[in-house]
């Protein structure tokens, strides 16, 4: 039997309200669902960004295969880096240090693991670290001078140019150039325990030569030397162990 137009029309109109009112249910759910909080017991990733409104990234946590390589006026690293951790990033989305950390037992013990703060537009200033590799270890508190004048901007970007030429001498040649023209960055403290096991604090001069260095061996004696800038003792306290 077929309807009538008014019939017809009828069952249009039917069928418009209801799925105006199914597109309306739909979208007052996602936007409920997108400002509540859920909880989740249990998630498993391989890496996670969370940004900011703007879409800015804040924060990366990740495995070794997919870890960010690192950024710094919007230009990223052209480096693989394969170590698991966090990283963190500023307002402008460069990195500014992480917890990073590697470790094996084949083929050679070896492990590394550090926890870095950045300067702004630099590399790390600050940091607590741990090393291993040929049955040696060590593990401290580092802090670093850092350039004031270049931005650390221009050496990826010039590293990044070296590196994308094809491997041989003349990219050997190119990278070296580029970090030849690096401001340096020594470093003036480290308090920890160095690889001849001894407990020490090494304060350093603007050049990164110890000047000031207190040591207590791992046989259990105890020193104070001061040097001059060729790394000479001028003066040991005690005189004699």
């Amino acid at each position: 039997m077929r309807l009538s137009i008014r019939q017809q029309l009828r069952v249009l109109q039917a069928y418009a309200a209801l799925s105006f009112a199914l597109l309306a249910f739909l979208a007052l759910s996602a936007f409920t669902q997108s400002n509540s909080t859920q909880r989740i017991d249990e998630l498993t990733v391989q890496r996670l960004n969370v940004v900011d409104a703007n879409g800015t990234l804040r924060f990366v946590l990740s495995n070794k295969d997919r870890m960010h390589p690192g950024v710094m006026d919007g230009v990223a690293i052209n480096r693989p880096r394969p170590v698991a951790g966090m990283l963190f990033f500023n307002d402008e989305g460069d990195e500014v240090g992480g917890l990073t950390y590697t470790g094996t037992d084949d083929n050679g013990r070896r492990a590394n693991a550090g926890l870095m703060f950045d300067q702004l537009k630099q590399d790390q200033t600050i940091g607590i670290s741990y090393s291993e590799g040929n049955g040696q270890r060590s593990a401290g508190l580092q802090v670093w001078d850092r350039s004031e004048q270049q931005p650390l901007s221009d050496l990826i970007k010039g590293l990044n140019d070296a590196n994308a030429l094809p491997a041989g001498p003349a990219r050997d040649e190119a990278v070296k150039a580029v970090r030849a023209k690096a401001q340096p960055g020594p470093r003036r403290v480290f308090v920890g325990k160095n690889t001849e096991k001894a407990a020490t604090v090494s304060l350093a001069d603007a050049n990164g030569k110890p000047r000031l260095v207190m040591t207590v061996g791992a046989d259990g004696n105890a020193s104070i030397d001061f040097l001059d800038a060729d790394g000479k003792t001028i003066q040991r306290i005690p005189a004699s162990r």
